[in-house]
C-alpha cells in the first residue's frame, strides 16, 4: 500500500451542490433557496438572538443590579511593597510609579494593608487603609492624605 493510491471509501465523497447554473441542473433558478421570505434574499440575512419576531431571551431575562458611574477607581499597593524605599523619605504617585508598583493612577493611590512596613517613610496618597495606617505610624511613619 502506497500514500499515493489512498481514497476515500466509495459513497463518503458527495459531489458539491452547484447551485444557479441554470434550469437544467436541478439547483437553478431560486438556486434551492425557495421563493420568497428572509431566507431567500441576497444581504444580510438573519442577525443573531433573533428569534422571528418573538422577544429575544437577552430581553426576556430579568435584569438584576445596577452599575455605578460615579465610582472611583484606585490604584491599589500594599503596605509590604513599601519597604524598597529608602528610610524617611518622601513616597507619592511619581515615586510609586517610577518604582513600577503603579502602572496608570485612575482617580488616585490607595494603601492596603497586607504585610508589613519597617522602614519610617512619609506617604502623600489619595486613601489609606485603616489596617494600613496602623502599621505605617507604627513604623514611624507619616501620612498626607492627597
Amino acid at each position: 500500500m502506497k500514500l499515493g493510491t489512498l481514497k476515500p471509501p466509495r459513497g463518503s465523497k458527495s459531489k458539491e451542490k452547484r447551485v444557479g447554473r441554470g434550469i437544467g441542473s436541478g439547483h437553478g433558478k431560486t438556486a434551492c433557496r425557495g421563493t420568497k421570505g428572509q431566507r431567500s434574499r441576497s444581504g444580510r440575512g438573519i442577525l443573531p438572538g433573533f428569534e422571528g419576531g418573538q422577544m429575544p431571551l437577552q430581553r426576556r431575562i430579568p435584569k438584576r443590579g445596577f452599575t455605578n458611574i460615579f465610582k472611583k477607581k484606585f490604584a491599589l499597593v500594599n503596605v509590604r511593597d513599601l519597604n524598597r524605599f529608602e528610610a524617611n523619605s518622601i513616597v507619592d504617585v511619581e515615586a510609586l510609579q517610577k518604582a513600577g508598583l503603579v502602572k496608570k493612577v485612575h482617580d488616585g493611590v490607595k494603601i492596603l494593608g497586607k504585610g508589613e512596613v519597617t522602614v519610617p517613610l512619609t506617604l502623600r496618597v489619595h486613601r489609606v487603609s485603616k489596617g494600613a495606617a496602623e502599621k505605617i505610624v507604627a513604623a514611624e511613619g507619616k501620612i498626607e492624605v492627597l
